[in-house]
């Protein structure tokens, strides 16, 4: 471009200036008829524009970055489905993982701009409008002198055959001739600085926004103090900057202030520098090489020094003399079919023409290159970034999960011969514990049944260590007999607790922990374990109950308190009559009688109806058996008669038989005795036959259940030992259980395992594919451009 502009200024150098009249006989006017042809094709002026670049790989990387994030997602739920016990993901990598969606996505609607975004800055009145007026070929912007532009202003392509704008923050459609009241700083109604209007364009009039450029144009960096506003919201999506100067006078604070922010923001943005307005110098030829070498020079200092955007060759290839203006007037004739120079402003139209055109081509191979490498290079580098990144946690994960799944593998041997294990063990101490109670019960039945027959036989014991008052009266007997069934039913429950309990309860707790070690080789869990202590754990210690019950054993005794003399005729017939038990006991009785006999010849072994009373034999020998058995069988019929003639008559016959004296004799012996038991018979004596009487009573019901008591305690020494080992086979039957259920949940594990794992693999690869993608991209749209 440089050479066919400098072929061009000598042609038309050497051939004199246009002429006034706008005839196009002059080789300029030939070549710029050329030119605007060729512009009309492609507005680069060549085959293929450079901005064609930035549209293919634009569209490239998007499709690209469709395949990323449908990957991303795609990994994304895959990682959030993986169920929480299977532990190869942590709660880091997971919320990695959904940033990376948040990060597409984002670069996404980045891509999604379908503009390279050029954006115009300078001080009012520099001519920013002018110079993108003219880039458009039409007159969309308001300008002119003065302080014209109000707020920014984006230019858009757009599909269609009519253009319309567009207020920031709403969706109606203005016409564009509304442009110069919305936007016009000398309008009364006007939007703020910060405000943007958004113009839409047809594409098919503008080359330039067919291929995607957006113009943004400023109100002026000299009319507002919130410059970091106007970058925040306006310019960091921008890919190159035109600074518009006025060739008239310098650059300003202002202007340097402004892009030294902007270069602080960015990293090293694209900057080029109109000096607009050079068709001033024409009125002064003699300065005009001086001005512009002055310009130059600092313009390249501000971007080289100050700025530190490019080099010194770069900086001399960004800065421009222009006329915005006249090639805009130009373009327009060339519109109408006249020649461009119809427009001129003054003296060197071609040259300010042709440079303008320089910037054109300059500014479209820049932006074109900028956009595709600080864009899409980037996004190709981040793309990469993720899909390694991704590849390499799928790397870890599956590196983790093939560890997992050979623990668990391990883990599901391990637990099925520990099944089995159990199994084998619970039967054999089943069968041990089961004959351990068996002989415990059978011993705990023999020393309860020995132990109440010895309390039994001491129960006269208990019976005299009763002291409660005696009396006769029915209601207090009745009371008397309730508390003293009560007390022997406690004094032989706590007699007997004294003399086994302990011991019961030691053996009950040592086999309950023999029970409980063999019971904990058993259970692997922990938690099991503390179950099982607590089975056996008592608050109390193991105490056997004795059910006596005197109560109900003892409520159909009937007590005889009635006063009976010993050697009453009744008496002695029931004793003579009367079958005698054992001939031990007969012979007992009469010795015991014969160590008596001293005491007054009688003794009376107790005062009750059944005592029994020895008789001391004559030593006059005036008795045979014979006159016995007659006095008997008269005696007898005396009583039968219940006559006093019965009595007269036993008396006769006593009488004649054995003479008087000894009859008087035996009568007052017998009426002492009789005085005797009858003074005698006081509450003691009655209290001591009641006590002998309910001995005997209480003896004999007390017989009766010394088996079914004896089996009781023995049934519940076997129901403790046999629950607390039923309990402890539920424990070990819910450990095996358990261990069960944990077989099916590795199994399980295992197989969601092995298709994760299947899932990881299909996972790498696609990342594998999306780096060959970008890998791809990078060499044919950024390594070469």
């Amino acid at each position: 471009m440089a050479t066919y502009l400098n072929r061009t200024i000598s042609m038309v150098t050497g051939n004199g200036t246009t002429e006034s009249n706008g005839s196009s006989s002059t080789p300029f006017d030939a070549l710029t008829d050329d030119y605007h042809n060729r512009s009309l094709q492609n507005p680069s002026g060549m085959d293929k524009s450079p901005l064609q670049i930035f549209v293919k790989s634009k569209k490239k990387i998007n499709d690209i970055y469709s395949e990323i994030e449908e990957y991303v997602r795609e990994t994304t739920g895959f990682i959030d489905g993986l169920p929480k016990e299977i532990e190869i993901v942590d709660k880091s990598e997971q919320e990695l993982f959904q940033s990376y969606v948040n990060k597409v996505s984002a670069i996404r609607e980045v891509l999604c701009r379908d503009h390279m975004k050029v954006a115009f800055f300078g001080r009012t009145s520099n001519g920013k409008s002018s110079v993108i007026n003219a880039m458009l070929r039409e007159r969309i912007l308001p300008s002119g002198i003065g302080h014209t532009t109000n707020c920014f202003c984006q230019v858009e392509g757009v599909d269609g055959t009519e253009g319309y704008l567009v207020k920031e923050g709403s969706d109606q459609k203005f016409n564009i001739a509304d442009i110069k009241q919305l936007a016009n700083a000398l309008c009364q109604e006007k939007l703020s600085e910060s405000s943007l209007v958004k113009i839409f364009w047809p594409r098919e009039r503008c080359n330039l926004l067919r291929d995607d450029v957006v113009f943004l144009d400023s109100p002026g960096v000299d009319v507002s103090p919130n410059l970091d506003d106007w970058i925040d919201n306006h310019c960091l999506n921008s890919d190159v900057f035109v600074l518009v100067l006025n060739a008239e006078s310098t650059m300003t604070l202002a202007e340097k202030s402004f892009f030294h922010t902007v270069s602080q923001r960015l990293s090293k943005p694209n900057i080029f520098i109109l000096n607009n307005r050079w068709d001033a110098s024409a009125s002064e030829p003699e300065f005009q090489d001086s001005v512009r070498s002055q310009h130059q020079e600092r313009c390249v200092d501000f971007l080289v020094k100050e700025l530190k955007v490019c080099t010194d060759k770069e900086a001399s290839e960004r800065v421009f003399f222009v006329s915005a203006r006249e090639t805009l007037l130009g373009r327009l004739e060339e519109a109408k079919g006249n020649p461009a120079h119809v427009g001129a402003l003054a003296e060197g139209f071609q040259n300010r023409y042709f440079e303008f055109q320089d910037f054109e081509r300059k500014f479209e191979e820049c932006i074109s290159k900028s956009a595709v490498r600080t864009k899409f290079e980037q996004h190709s580098s981040r793309g990469k970034n993720i899909a390694g990144d991704m590849r390499s946690m799928l790397d870890n994960i599956y590196d983790r999960a093939n560890t997992l799944r050979n623990t668990k593998f391990d883990q599901k041997k391990l637990l099925t011969d520990r099944i089995q294990g159990t199994e084998n063990q619970l039967m054999t101490v089943t069968r041990e514990m089961k004959l351990k109670i068996h002989n415990m019960v059978e011993e705990v039945e023999q020393k309860v049944a020995k132990a109440l027959n010895e309390e039994i036989w001491r129960l006269g014991v208990l019976v005299d260590e009763f002291n409660m008052p005696f009396h006769t009266e029915p209601l207090v007997l009745n009371i008397y007999k309730k508390e003293l069934n009560s007390h022997i039913e406690s004094g032989l429950g706590s007699n007997l607790r004294a003399r086994l309990s302990m011991a019961l309860a030691m053996n009950v707790e040592t086999a309950q922990r023999e029970m409980t070690e063999r019971m904990h080789a058993l259970v692997p869990s922990e938690k099991l374990i503390i179950q099982t202590k607590q089975i056996v754990a008592r608050p109390q210690p193991f105490e056997m109950l004795y059910s006596l019950n005197c109560q109900n054993l003892c409520s159909d005794f009937q007590e005889d308190l009635e006063f009976k003399f010993s050697w009453g005729i009744t008496a002695m017939i029931q004793r003579f009559t009367g079958k005698v038990k054992g001939q031990n006991k007969k012979q007992g009785a009469l010795q015991y009688c014969r160590q008596n006999s001293t005491q007054n010849m009688l003794s009376p072994i107790g005062n009750g109806p059944e005592t029994p009373l020895c008789i001391i034999p004559s030593q006059g020998g005036g008795i045979t058996q014979d006159q016995i058995s007659m006095i008997s069988r008269f005696a007898v019929a005396s009583i039968g008669s219940q006559g006093t003639m019965g009595g007269l008559l036993v008396a006769g016959i006593l009488l004649k038989t054995i003479g008087w004296r000894v009859l008087v004799g035996i009568g007052a012996l017998y009426g002492c005795v009789y005085l005797y038991e009858r003074l005698s018979w006081t509450n003691s004596a009655k209290e001591r036959t009641f006590k002998g009487q309910y001995i005997r009573h209480a003896t004999k019901k007390l017989k009766m259940i010394v088996d079914l008591t004896s089996a009781n305690c023995s049934h519940q020494v076997q129901q403790e030992l046999s629950s607390t080992f039923a309990r402890l086979c539920r424990v070990v039957d819910t450990a095996t259980t358990e261990m069960n259920e944990e077989l099916k949940e590795l199994e399980n594990a295992l197989s969601v395992l092995e298709s994760n794992q299947k899932q990881i693999k299909l996972l790498r690869n696609k990342a594998n594919y999306i780096q060959n993608e970008l890998e791809i991209f990078e060499n044919n749209y950024i390594k070469t451009n």
